[in-house]
């Protein structure tokens, strides 16, 4: 079913060329030097921090009378930034029936099981903000045949932004992403094969050491976004984030290293001490 555009809005891909950065209310990008790298006090004020940047591009993309369009990520920091989302004064900023929400990966779990990256939006944000259902896109990762489910996420992303399944990506609005400890993002895990897929925009990735599968969207999907927001806390990942940010080139080892948006803007947005290994990379403090 094709879903249905409030408010009278343009769907994202409308009357422009589909090679259009979607952020920045459909201006053109060019790709940035180097990632934006800011650095605060704590995992809370990361996470307020990046409430506030999605505000910010919700605000600029509704302002030229589009929907926003934006690819959530699991984990603790961005349920953070989802709770105050939907709390004022941040829920108040944004016209919540002009946003789109999709997900970057997922586990293959029911909606409703605990591990769920539905599930944890749906309780931190999604059940609390005057979201259109029509414009929640879960992935449908219980499905016991996954490459029919991946296929069906692609033509849902398709028809929301009305572009061809069989093309390009569309550009998403911002595309949030995590870091994990051995330097995955989404389900793109060190070594697996999504790590080489060039065509697909979404696909279920078998991951050993879980011994399990996981569906996630792919680097041609990623890097086509306007803005992509990496959300990490913790001196935990000071190590991780210091060999991505500056060690040598090992995207297969380093999957997050791959991540390099074509025309729009890389930012990080991460705590002290999570930065607390970083040498000579710049940053903004604050």
């Amino acid at each position: 079913m094709t879903p249905s555009r409030a408010n009278g809005s343009k769907p994202p891909g409308a009357g422009s060329d589909s090679s259009r950065s979607a952020g920045g209310g459909g201006s053109r990008r060019k790709a940035a030097a180097g990632p934006v790298v800011r650095v605060l006090a704590d995992a809370d004020t990361v996470a307020r921090a990046a409430a506030g940047e999605l505000v910010r591009i919700a605000r600029k993309v509704q302002s030229k009378g589009r929907e926003l369009c934006v690819a959530l990520s699991g984990g603790s920091t961005p349920k953070r930034t989802y709770e105050l989302l939907a709390e004022p004064p941040f829920r108040d900023m944004v016209d919540w029936k002009r946003v789109r929400i999709f997900f970057g990966d997922e586990r293959c779990v029911p909606p409703d099981h605990p591990d769920s990256n539905y599930r944890m939006a749906r309780e931190a944000m999604l059940s609390k903000l005057p979201l259109a259902p029509e414009h929640v896109h879960r992935i449908e990762a219980e499905r016991a045949d996954l490459d029919a489910a991946a296929a069906d996420y692609q033509a849902e992303i398709a028809r929301a932004f009305d572009v061809p399944r069989a093309g390009p990506p569309p550009p998403f609005d911002v595309v949030l992403l995590g870091l994990g400890p051995d330097g995955h993002t989404a389900s793109l895990f060190p070594g697996t094969l999504a790590l080489q897929e060039r065509e697909r925009w979404v696909v279920p990735n078998f991951v050993p050491e879980l011994d399990s599968y996981r569906m996630t969207v792919t680097y041609p999907l990623i890097d086509r976004a306007a803005q992509v927001i990496f959300l990490t806390a913790g001196d935990e990942k000071a190590s991780i984030v210091a060999e991505v940010l500056e060690g040598p080139p090992d995207p297969e080892r380093l999957p997050s290293q791959r991540v390099h948006p074509t025309k729009g803007v890389l930012m990080w947005i991460v705590d002290t001490a999570a930065a607390s290994k970083l040498t000579h990379t710049k940053v903004t403090r604050g």
